[in-house]
């Protein structure tokens, strides 16, 4: 994900949650972070055949965890598999930034994307009350353990999806 990704990336985030979308502001400070050798981020977008952005995704590393901060698909991309490539590209970044696990939050009402990342190998791990705003909706706190390959061991989930 570029600066000139943000627009049509606001765009698709207000159709998929008019309730709690992410700011314009918000979206540049994850991406000023997501370049240089300090980079802590990693945003990517998927476009179609005429370019238009109909996925993104976003993840933050910090001491040896990562936060899948956002995955989003436009609606009519849903059931190709898409979203289980996006979760499988940030899932290769957190092993880039050496992590060792990945967090992230759902929404409780969400059961499609749980059962998604509970087909990537996600465990549920609590539960977060009224985290998404203004709604006051529950967040259910998922956490994926990485393995790492100097571990003589690979990733425990099965990428396909």
């Amino acid at each position: 994900m570029r600066w000139w990704d943000i627009a049509p990336v606001l765009e698709l985030e207000r159709a998929l949650f008019p309730e709690d979308a992410w700011s314009k502001g918000l979206f540049w400070s994850e991406l000023a972070h997501a370049r240089g050798a300090g980079a802590t981020r990693r945003y990517l977008v998927a476009v179609d055949d005429t370019d238009r952005v109909v996925g993104y995704a976003g993840l933050a590393a910090v001491d040896g965890t990562g936060d899948v901060q956002t995955i989003a698909v436009a609606f009519e991309h849903w059931s190709t598999g898409l979203g289980s490539r996006l979760l499988s590209e940030l899932l290769t970044a957190a092993t880039d930034f050496e992590c060792r696990e990945v967090l992230l939050e759902v929404r409780v009402d969400n059961t499609r994307a749980q059962r998604l990342y509970e087909r990537f190998g996600f465990e549920p791990v609590g539960i977060r009350r009224g985290y998404y705003q203004p709604g006051n909706v529950d967040a259910l706190v998922m956490r994926l353990t990485l393995v790492h390959p100097d571990n003589q061991q690979g990733m425990p989930h099965d990428s396909q999806g």
